[in-house]
């Protein structure tokens, strides 16, 4: 949020004179949903690109050494880079650009919605609509 400027105590017709500098702090959450049962592994990072990737990378495949799995991405450029170091037990998966069926993600929010909306009972669990 912006902090906004107000009134300060000065001379008449006079403005006032100072520095500001608004402080800005951003994290980035890398994720990966399991479809079936819904299980999922978040990690947050300060950046987001092949370095943080790489991390998140090894600490999924650690959690999860017992398993082969295949992690389904976009074509960010940080996916495809030639500092990126895949783990045995996983395999990425890319998928065509402009494909919003295929990442249900990016329309879950406005069908939910649309469901609410018709529904018009608000007090319904998710797991029911």
């Amino acid at each position: 949020m912006k902090t906004e400027a107000s009134r300060l105590i000065t001379n008449f017709a006079t403005k006032p004179i100072g520095i500001m500098q608004w402080k800005w702090e951003n994290f980035y959450l890398y994720g990966l949903v399991e479809p079936l049962t819904g299980e999922y592994f978040v990690w947050e990072f300060s950046h987001l690109n092949a370095a943080c990737f790489n991390i998140f990378l090894e600490k999924f495949s650690a959690t999860y050494a017992q398993d082969i799995h295949i992690i389904q991405l976009d074509n960010g450029a940080f996916h495809f880079s030639q500092h990126l170091q895949i783990p045995e037990n996983i395999i990425l998966l890319f998928q065509p650009p402009h494909t919003r069926e295929v990442c249900r993600v990016d329309t879950l929010p406005g069908e939910l919605h649309h469901k609410l909306i018709q529904s018009n009972d608000y007090g319904r669990k998710l797991k029911d609509i």
